[in-house]
């Protein structure tokens, strides 16, 4: 997000684009074995995805860099085997979409990162492995599994 909007109000989706500040690409992990244990509980399952290193992000590249439209493909490899593949246009709701519905209840600020659902091909990682996710032109995100968290 560039600009400040939203708090309580939607965002007009004409409007939207002028809050956006760029765009990146990310991979919002989960801890399955803690959202499984909440579930359970019927407890709230935040601390599945808010652990350390839950998100890896790609760099941001401002608006006016690149060039995003409902054709950008969207692919997860893990060890170079695609697990997810997709474009942009196959999200239930579009980016503008995204950003109007959210800032019905947050208040959207300067250097917030919102991060979307996810393709079919969800799948656990193990240590050790590498995975890639593209966007398009964006530059890739890349990480390496380093440890098992799921004895923690």
């Amino acid at each position: 997000i560039g600009k400040e909007g939203g708090g309580y109000k939607p965002l007009p989706l004409d409007d939207v684009e002028s809050h956006i500040f760029g765009y990146a690409i990310g991979c919002d992990l989960t801890r399955r074995d803690l959202q499984s244990e909440a579930k359970k509980l019927s407890r709230p399952w935040a601390v599945a995805k808010g652990f350390d290193f839950s998100a890896p992000c790609g760099p941001v590249v401002p608006k006016d860099q690149v060039s995003i439209t409902g054709a950008t493909p969207l692919s997860l490899k893990v060890g170079g085997k695609t697990r997810q593949e997709t474009t942009i246009e196959k999200m239930i709701w579009s980016i503008p979409e995204t950003i109007s519905y959210l800032s019905k209840y947050f208040r959207l600020m300067p250097g917030d990162l919102i991060m979307t659902g996810t393709p079919a091909g969800v799948g656990a990682l193990e240590v050790d492995d590498e995975v890639t996710i593209a966007c398009g032109e964006l530059p890739p995100c890349k990480f390496t599994v380093k440890s098992s968290l799921s004895s923690a």
